[in-house]
C-alpha cells in the first residue's frame, strides 16, 4: 500500500521533468497510474473479503508514539475504490476538458497529488498520520478551486473553503489529542480496543465534539455546507473528482472508521443524526430554485452527504449497510453529472437553464448518459439508486427514538430529489432550443467515455447488486458494526411500507415537477419567498466575520505591535510579576525553613556592597560612577560564586563584566551629555515594576532552596562522567558533553560581544 503512495508522488512531481513529447500524454499517464491502482485494489477483493484486514507497520518516532501504519479492510476498500476508479474517469475526462488551458502542469500536479492525499487518508491505522493526509487534501483542494485564479470569486471561494475545513481540521487535531490521551495511543487499533474506556471517559464528550468540527465542515453538513456551492468555481473534473468520491467524503469515511470507537452513544445518535437530517433537507430544499447546473449539483450533493451522515449517525446495522451501498450510488450518479456539466458547458459555453434546451438533437448520447444518472439520483427503477433508495427507507423507519421525524423529513427531501431530476433532464435536454452561437456536438471520445462507464455501472448493477454486497459492502459492513452481517442486495423487496413510501416519493415528486414546470410562477415565487426569508446568507456572514476579524487583528497589532522596545520590555516584567506573585500566592502554604546568618562576615559584607553598589548606580547622575557601581555588583556576585566552588560561573561573570565594562567605556565618549529624559511619573513606575520583579524573584529564589521537585542529579554526573564522558573533571564533563548546547550558545554570546567590542575600538568618530 506504502509503495502506491510512493508511485503517486514520484509520478506527481515527475509531470514538471517529462520530455517533450511524453509531457502532451501526461493526462493519459496518470490516468494508466490510477488505473494500475484500481486493479491492484480490486485484485485484493477475494483476500479482504476472506481475512478481516492486512496491516503495515512502519516505525517512526516511537518515543513519540508516531509511527506510519496502514490498514487495508473492507471500509477503506471501498473507498480506494472510489477514489482510483472514479480518478481514472476522471482524469481522461480531464484530458479532453483541459486540453485549450494553459498551466496544466500544475493542474495535474495538483490533482494527482490530492488523488494520493485521499488515498492515504482512506489507509491510514494512525489518527495522526490520518489527520496529516485530512489537512494536505484541504490544502490542495485550495490550489484546484483557485486554478482560475485570475477571477475574485475564484480566489474567494478557495480560501473559503481553506479556511473552514482548516479550521475544522484542527478542531479535529484537538478532539484526537483528547481522547487519545485516554488510552495514550494514537493507533486505530488501540482505540478500537479501547472503545469502552473511550466511551466512559468524562472527555468523550468533549472529544466527540472536537471531532464533528472537522468531520462536518470536511463533508459540508449544516450550517458548514455553504463552501460547497462556491468551490464550483473549480473546474469541470475537479468538481467531479472532490464531490463524489474524495473531499467531500472525507468526513464520512472518518465517521465511518470511527463508529465503532465513538458510536453507539445517545450523544453519538442524535447530534449526528440530527445535522443529518438538516444538511439533508437544506442541500434538496435549495437545489430546487437553482438556476446554474453545477449549483444544481452542489446542493444535491450538500444533500446527499446528509443522507450519508444521518446513516451513520442512525447507526444500526441497516443504516450502514445503506450508508455503504449509497457511497458507490452518489459517486456514479455524481460524477456522471459534473463531467455531463463539463461538457454541456464547453460545447454551448454556457450552464444556465435559462439558456438552455433541446440538446437532445445535438448531443443524443450524453441525453442518454445523462438521463441515466438522472434516473438513479431521483432514486427510480430500475437504477442503482432505487434499490439504495429503498434501503434508506427501510433503515429509517427503523432508526431509534427519531424515527418518525427522519422519515418525514426524508420523504420530504426525496420529492424534492425527483422533482430536481426531472426539471433538469427537461430543462437541458427537451423543450424548445434557444440560439446557440455555435451549433452543440459530442466530438470528443475522452468526454463521454468516463459518464457513459459509470452510468452503465448504474443500470448493470441497478438489475444485478447481489455481487456489489457479497464483495464489497459486506466486508465494509463488518468492519464498521465490528460483527458479520448478511448483505442480500435485491431490487424488489415486495409490496411493504418501504414500497409504498417510495411510490409515494415518486408520486410527489412527478407531482411537484410537473407545477414547476408549467405553472412558471411557482418558482418565482418560491425564489421571492427565499430571499425574503434567507436575506442573510451563510457566505456573507463568513465574509463579514472574516472582515471584522482583519480589522480586530490591525487593532491588536498596534496596540501590541507598536515598536517600542520599552514597553515591550515592560510588558513582559509586569505579566511575569503577576503570574509569579499569583503563583507565590497559591503555593504560601510553603516553608521557607532558612536560617539566615550573618557568618562569615565577609560574605555578608560583600552583600551589602553589592545592594550598596545596585542602589549607587540608580541614583548617580554620572555615567562612569553608574558603569563602575554596575562593574562592582558584578565582581561581588562573581566573587559569590567563587566562594560556593562555582569556578565555572564565577569565571564567565568575571569574563560577561569585563567585557560589558570595556565595551561601556569605550561608548562612553560618544554618548551625548547625560541628561533627564524621564519624567518623575515615569521613573516612579519604573521603579515599582523593578521593585514587584526583583522582590518576586528574591521569593522565589528562597523558596526554590526548600522545593526539591526531583532528586539531585549530581549524583547521575558523578556516576558518568568518566564511564560514558571519559573525563575525570566531572565540572569539565558537565560543561562539553552534557550540556554542551549550553556552552556552546555562551561561548556564542562571548564571541559576539568580543567582536562588538574590537568594532566600536576601531571605528572613528568620523563616521558616526
Amino acid at each position: 500500500m506504502q509503495y502506491i503512495l510512493i508511485v503517486y508522488l514520484v509520478v506527481s512531481f515527475g509531470i514538471f521533468i517529462l520530455p517533450g513529447w511524453l509531457k502532451k500524454q501526461k493526462a493519459l499517464l496518470l490516468t494508466l497510474v490510477q488505473l494500475g491502482a484500481f486493479i491492484y485494489f480490486a485484485t485484493r477483493i477475494p483476500e479482504i473479503t476472506s481475512m478481516p484486514s492486512e496491516q503495515i507497520f512502519i516505525s517512526w518516532l516511537p518515543r513519540l508514539g508516531l509511527n506510519l501504519e496502514f490498514v487495508l479492510d473492507g471500509l477503506s476498500m471501498v473507498f480506494a475504490l472510489l477514489v482510483t476508479g472514479i480518478g481514472t474517469l476522471v482524469f481522461l475526462y480531464a484530458k479532453a476538458y483541459m486540453k485549450s488551458y494553459s498551466g496544466t502542469d500544475k493542474f495535474f500536479f495538483y490533482l494527482m497529488l490530492f488523488s494520493a492525499a485521499m488515498l492515504g487518508l482512506v489507509l491510514s491505522a494512525n489518527l495522526i498520520q490520518l489527520f496529516i493526509f485530512w489537512e494536505l487534501t484541504s490544502f490542495l483542494s485550495y490550489f484546484l478551486i483557485s486554478f482560475y485564479h485570475e477571477k475574485e470569486s475564484a480566489r474567494k471561494a478557495a480560501f473559503q473553503s481553506l479556511y473552514i475545513t482548516g479550521f475544522g481540521g484542527l478542531s479535529m487535531l484537538a478532539g484526537i489529542v483528547l481522547l487519545g490521551s485516554v488510552i495514550d495511543s494514537y493507533a486505530l487499533n488501540d482505540w478500537i480496543a479501547g472503545a469502552d474506556a473511550l466511551r466512559e471517559s468524562n472527555l468523550y464528550l468533549p472529544g466527540l465534539l472536537l471531532i464533528l468540527v472537522g468531520v462536518l465542515t470536511k463533508s459540508a453538513q449544516f450550517p458548514f455546507h455553504f463552501w460547497l456551492p462556491g468551490a464550483m468555481q473549480a473546474p469541470a473534473p475537479v468538481s467531479s473528482y472532490l464531490h463524489s468520491a474524495t473531499m467531500v467524503k472525507a468526513g464520512v469515511f472518518l465517521l465511518a472508521r470511527l463508529s465503532p470507537v465513538l458510536g453507539g452513544t445517545p450523544e453519538w445518535v442524535y447530534i449526528i443524526s440530527m445535522v443529518g437530517v438538516l444538511t439533508m433537507l437544506t442541500g434538496s430544499y435549495f437545489a430546487i430554485t437553482q438556476t446554474d447546473l453545477k449549483g444544481i449539483l452542489a446542493y444535491t450533493t450538500i444533500n446527499a452527504l446528509g443522507v450519508l451522515v444521518l446513516l451513520l449517525g442512525i447507526d444500526t446495522k441497516e443504516s450502514i449497510k445503506a450508508a455503504m451501498l449509497f457511497l458507490f450510488i452518489h459517486a456514479f450518479y455524481k460524477a456522471t453529472l459534473f463531467m455531463v456539466a463539463g461538457l454541456i458547458e464547453k460545447k454551448t459555453g454556457t450552464r444556465e437553464l435559462s439558456k438552455l434546451g433541446g440538446l437532445i438533437k445535438y448531443m443524443p448520447f450524453t441525453f442518454v448518459i445523462a438521463l441515466l444518472a438522472l434516473l438513479s439520483m431521483a432514486g427510480l427503477p430500475p437504477l442503482l439508486g432505487f434499490l439504495g433508495k429503498e434501503l434508506i427507507y427501510e433503515a429509517k423507519v427503523q432508526s431509534p427514538g427519531i424515527a418518525s421525524l427522519v422519515l418525514v423529513l426524508g420523504v420530504i427531501s426525496n420529492v424534492f430529489m425527483v422533482a430536481v431530476s426531472l426539471f433538469f433532464a427537461r430543462k437541458v435536454f427537451l423543450g424548445k432550443s434557444p440560439k446557440y452561437e455555435k451549433l452543440p456536438n459530442e466530438r470528443g471520445f475522452a468526454f463521454l467515455i468516463g459518464p457513459a462507464v459509470l452510468a452503465l455501472l448504474s443500470l448493470v448493477l441497478g438489475l444485478s447488486p447481489d455481487k456489489l454486497g457479497t464483495a464489497i459492502i459486506k466486508p465494509a459492513l463488518f468492519v464498521v458494526s465490528t460483527e458479520a452481517v448478511e448483505v442480500k442486495l435485491k431490487i424488489w423487496h415486495g409490496f411493504n411500507q418501504v414500497f409504498y413510501l417510495s411510490l409515494l416519493t415518486i408520486v410527489l415528486g412527478v407531482g411537484l415537477f410537473w407545477a414547476m414546470l408549467k405553472k412558471k410562477k411557482v418558482l418565482e415565487i418560491w425564489r421571492r419567498v427565499n430571499d425574503v426569508v434567507f436575506s442573510v446568507q451563510l457566505e456573507d456572514v463568513f465574509a463579514w466575520v472574516m472582515d471584522k476579524f482583519v480589522v480586530i487583528s490591525k487593532m491588536k497589532t498596534k496596540a501590541v505591535q507598536h515598536g517600542y522596545h520599552r514597553y515591550y520590555i515592560l510588558t513582559i516584567f509586569v505579566f511575569t510579576t503577576l503570574l509569579l506573585w499569583f503563583q507565590v500566592f497559591v503555593t504560601r502554604s510553603w516553608d521557607f525553613g532558612i536560617a539566615f546568618s550573618m557568618k562569615p562576615f565577609y560574605i555578608s559584607g560583600l552583600a551589602v556592597v553589592i545592594i550598596l553598589a545596585a542602589a549607587a548606580s540608580t541614583v548617580s547622575r554620572s555615567r562612569i560612577v553608574t558603569i563602575i557601581a554596575m562593574g562592582v555588583a558584578g565582581y561581588g556576585i562573581s566573587l559569590i560564586f567563587l566562594y560556593y566552588s562555582a569556578i565555572d560561573l564565577a569565571i564567565t561573570q568575571i569574563l560577561v563584566e569585563t567585557l560589558t565594562m570595556v565595551m561601556f567605556m569605550a561608548i562612553l565618549q560618544r554618548l551625548p551629555r547625560f541628561a533627564v529624559l524621564s519624567s518623575k511619573r515615569t521613573r516612579f513606575r519604573d521603579f515599582l515594576i523593578a521593585l514587584g520583579f526583583g522582590s518576586v524573584m528574591t521569593v522565589l529564589a528562597l523558596k526554590a532552596v526548600n522545593v526539591n521537585l526531583n532528586p539531585s542529579i549530581s549524583d547521575f554526573f558523578i556516576a558518568n562522567s568518566y564511564d560514558r564522558a571519559f573525563g575525570e573533571n566531572v565540572v569539565n564533563v558537565i560543561l562539553v558533553d552534557f550540556r554542551a548546547l549550553d556552552t556552546l550558545g555562551e561561548v556564542t554570546v562571548l564571541t559576539i560581544a568580543a567582536l562588538g567590542v574590537y568594532l566600536l575600538l576601531k571605528t572613528k568618530k568620523s563616521k558616526l
